[in-house]
């Protein structure tokens, strides 16, 4: 599929053959002019998001394939429009390259993205390509959501369950393996290989919208998704809270409390943990890991009991119901065991660019 000459640098077929060889990764009724065209719905709000990542800081070859580093890119600007409430629409490709790098590189890396964006019957629609003697990759990703139902950061409000949509901590322990294999010795490699693909190839988790929005028609009168499945159309505005985990899920519940001038209280019992966790790390590194290991792609809403119930039942075992949102601008999380003292969540222990 690729290159048969894997030697070949991208300065040895210059901008313009690099191009020809990306076109086949876009849609050719799309491409080719000096911006692209995307059709949406009557009433509905466009959605935009850009990402950034960067060989060194996001991704490097000890870690990650350029198949995974393009994977990881697709997915982070998706799991981003999931946390809006957005159906995806496209994506662009801002490509900056050193001129040594091999030219297969860049196509497993735009095929890894390809495998990512297929799934979700998302297509790359343009782009741009320019010389850098660091290796990063921009997406700017579109979709379209109703603008009655976008989940925000802001519309907790007090009494609200907190869901999480699935595990957290996995990502991070696959890293660590990554970088430290001796520390899985006592692993099974089934359970090794679980938590390096959750790093290497996490999902965005658009799949739990189309859930959402069912349960939402059964209990909420006016809200409509028969017409679109995956574009509901209530009546009056619908106050969903949330966003994804990426940069944890300490910081997530952090940041929703934040815009929305609330609190919380997180039961750390009801942490959704990889089973792997239990008898490999300490209590206290693995309820480190899980708040602010970053990268899980996860979404965590806020929503009110019944409906947050519904949801959960529905995901299954890895989704669960970690807290309340609270009148106290305190986010703390407790523990009924009385094993561990309450603590306060702090945005200092996650992840930071500086």
């Amino acid at each position: 599929m690729f290159d048969e000459n894997p030697e070949q640098k991208v300065k040895d077929i210059g901008e313009q053959g690099l191009l020809q060889k990306l076109h086949r990764f876009c849609p050719p009724d799309i491409i080719g002019d000096d911006a692209a065209v995307i059709k949406t719905l009557p009433e509905q709000s466009l959605i935009v998001t850009t990402d950034m990542l960067v060989d060194g800081v996001h991704f490097s070859d000890r870690t990650t394939s350029p198949e995974d580093a393009g994977w990881r890119a697709a997915a982070a600007n998706l799991s981003d429009l999931a946390a809006m409430g957005s159906t995806p629409l496209g994506i662009t490709v801002g490509l900056a390259i050193n001129g040594e790098t091999p030219v297969s590189w860049v196509e497993k890396l735009y095929q890894g993205m390809n495998d990512c964006l297929q799934i979700y019957h998302t297509p790359i629609v343009g782009g741009d390509v320019v010389r850098s003697p660091i290796n990063t990759i921009s997406i700017t990703a579109f979709g379209q959501a109703n603008p009655n139902c976008i989940i925000r950061r802001g519309n907790a409000q007090p009494g609200d369950a907190i869901v999480v949509t699935g595990i957290h901590g996995a990502s991070k322990a696959g890293l660590e393996l990554l970088l430290n294999p001796e520390i899985g010795k006592t692993l099974k490699d089934t359970e090794k290989n679980t938590l390096i693909k959750a790093h290497q190839r996490p999902k965005p988790r658009l799949d739990i919208l189309p859930i959402l929005w069912e349960i939402l028609s059964s209990q909420s009168p006016g809200f409509d998704v028969s017409a679109q499945p995956n574009v509901p159309s209530p009546q009056s505005p619908i106050p969903i809270a949330g966003m994804d985990s990426s940069d944890g899920l300490a910081d997530a519940i952090l940041q929703i409390c934040n815009f929305s001038k609330v609190g919380a209280k997180i039961e750390r019992s009801q942490l959704p943990t990889p089973s792997a966790f239990h008898n490999w790390l300490s209590p206290q590194q693995s309820i480190e890991w899980v708040l602010y290991g970053g990268e899980d792609f996860e979404l965590v809403l806020c929503l009110p009991s019944e409906i947050a119930e519904s949801l959960v039942e529905k995901l299954g075992k890895d989704s669960s119901i970690i807290g309340r949102i609270t009148k106290e601008k305190i986010v703390q999380i407790t523990d009924n065991t009385g094993n561990y003292a309450d603590e306060n969540l702090s945005l200092s222990q996650g992840f930071q660019h500086f």
